[in-house]
């Protein structure tokens, strides 16, 4: 009696924790806007140019309109060039070729399906550096793969395994850090290329194997959902679920009592007196930290110049075309390649390419509210200022690891945003504080990780999937390594 007590006991708590994960990004999602706000409160960005509110807006517009919509004309072209190569037999040739991979990697796909295809050039425009381009490819792979999944509105084994493998972003040749190290005149910006590839290695690695290990613990097991909840629509696609109205716990009143109280305190702050607010960060010691940050952002904006600083005779500048070169031919020779198969074979180029084409708009069309919601949730913690403190309080733990502490703006930006990391990558080469190698370890940790919550809001949200399970998990524990071996790296081949 014991004995099943204690089994069912350990069933119940493993229940529990998948509910948690499950919710995992509900959290993390509401806490970075509640302490965005509360923050903003304390150093006075509710409003203004700088505003945490105007910062969100201005983020859900880019969402639509520079990141969306230019995804949807990107998308419609990589699906009418993949419909080439599918009736070409290119898609075909390349799973054959690497099928004794990819079936270990994905043993739920069938070798012949189209998400296997798919996978392997997403994966493949991943290791060219072919940055945005790789991503229409790996959603057309999560279409296909959804097509597999019984469960529409939970993210499957592969898919989970293939998003990690996304996030890791193994790549051969780095050439946006290249470039952006060369702009700044940072010397050899080449050499960074096989630490990058090295770091990249073992986030992959590690990717592979957290997806692996954590689908088979209980609290990432797939569990039937039950019909009354989710119901499919005729494209496989997950509805919403029906509204249900909770009582507030005891818990949950305290919380939003505590909420309430620092808001106000905020707002108290807001409609006092400038000097009030200014006294309250006098006497934190917060006025001396904005006033550092203000000076490297501004340092910052002296790195947006064209790159290419190094003469084009010097070897440096003749290896770095010759990379160039590589990246900028691939497309093309990929383009001729596949249209010259085609033709030859009497495929129809432009009525398949406009039929693949079709629905492209449809999938950027998706991801739009998941983008909106992530981006803005995103822009509102970061302009409020609570990445700066949280980065002032993690100093003296940092020391105790030996962690640089330059380069924490850099380790907690870049999961979360692109552009605000390649903001801080540019703020940290425009530094003359700093030593050089700490220069080629922020390259290397840029080009080692990725942002892992855009990608799960880009690929999960084509989709509709909203239980990602192991996802951020598997993906964060990859950022995690990729951060620590470009130290490791950084240090043992440039300080």
């Amino acid at each position: 009696m014991d004995t099943v007590f204690i089994f069912e006991k350990i069933q119940v708590d493993c229940y529990s924790i998948s509910i948690l994960f499950q919710r995992m990004l509900n959290y993390i999602w509401a806490s970075l806007i509640l302490i965005g706000l509360l923050v903003a409160g304390l150093l006075g960005r509710f409003t203004g140019d700088n505003g945490v509110i105007t910062a969100a807006l201005n983020m859900s517009k880019m969402a639509v309109m520079d990141i969306a919509l230019p995804l949807a004309g990107m998308m419609m072209f990589w699906l009418g060039v993949m419909r080439l190569m599918e009736k070409a037999g290119l898609l075909d040739f390349a799973a054959r070729a690497l099928s004794p991979i990819m079936r270990r990697l994905f043993p739920d796909v069938p070798r012949e399906h189209p998400a296997m295809s798919a996978m392997i050039m997403n994966l493949a425009a991943n290791m060219l550096g072919l940055g945005n381009n790789a991503t229409p490819l790996g959603l057309k792979a999560m279409t296909h793969l959804q097509e597999l999944n019984p469960h529409k509105d939970t993210a499957s084994n592969a898919m989970v395994t293939f998003l990690a493998m996304n996030t890791a972003a193994f790549t051969l040749i780095p050439m946006t850090v290249i470039n952006y190290l060369s702009a700044a005149g940072v010397k050899g910006a080449y050499q960074i290329i096989f630490p990058t590839i090295l770091a990249t290695a073992c986030t992959t690695l590690t990717a592979i194997f957290a997806a692996k290990a954590l689908q088979n613990l209980p609290a990432f097991r797939i569990r039937p959902t039950p019909v009354s909840v989710v119901s499919e629509d005729p494209e496989g696609i997950a509805k919403e679920p029906e509204v249900e109205n909770r009582s507030m716990t005891s818990r949950g009143r305290l919380f939003l009592t505590v909420l309430l109280v620092l808001f106000a305190g905020g707002v108290v702050l807001e409609l006092a007196a400038p000097s009030v607010r200014q006294s309250v960060l006098d006497a934190t010691g917060l006025t001396q930290v904005l006033e550092a940050a203000d000076q490297r952002a501004a340092a910052a904006k002296a790195t947006a110049q064209a790159a290419g600083t190094e003469e084009a005779g010097t070897a440096a500048g003749l290896i770095r075309r010759l990379m160039n070169g590589a990246s900028g031919v691939a497309i093309p020779l990929l383009l001729v390649i596949t249209m010259g198969i085609a033709l030859a074979r009497g495929v129809k180029v432009y009525e398949e390419f406009v039929d693949g084409a079709k629905e492209g708009f449809a999938v950027a069309t998706r991801i739009m509210p998941f983008l909106v919601a992530m981006l803005a949730a995103l822009a509102i913690f970061r302009s409020s200022g609570a990445l700066l403190l949280l980065e002032h309080v993690l100093t003296p733990i940092l020391n105790l690891v030996s962690f640089p502490v330059e380069l924490l703006p850099m380790a907690l930006m870049r999961p979360l945003s692109g552009s605000g990391s390649l903001g801080i990558l540019n703020e940290l080469l425009a530094r003359t504080d700093i030593l050089e190698y700490l220069k080629y370890t922020a390259a290397i940790m840029f080009g080692s990780t990725e942002t892992t919550f855009y990608v799960l809001a880009v690929y999960f949200g084509s989709i509709s999937i909203r239980n990602t399970r192991h996802a951020l998990a598997a993906g964060l524990m990859a950022d995690f390594v990729g951060l620590t071996m470009s130290v490791v790296l950084g240090r043992l081949m440039f300080a």
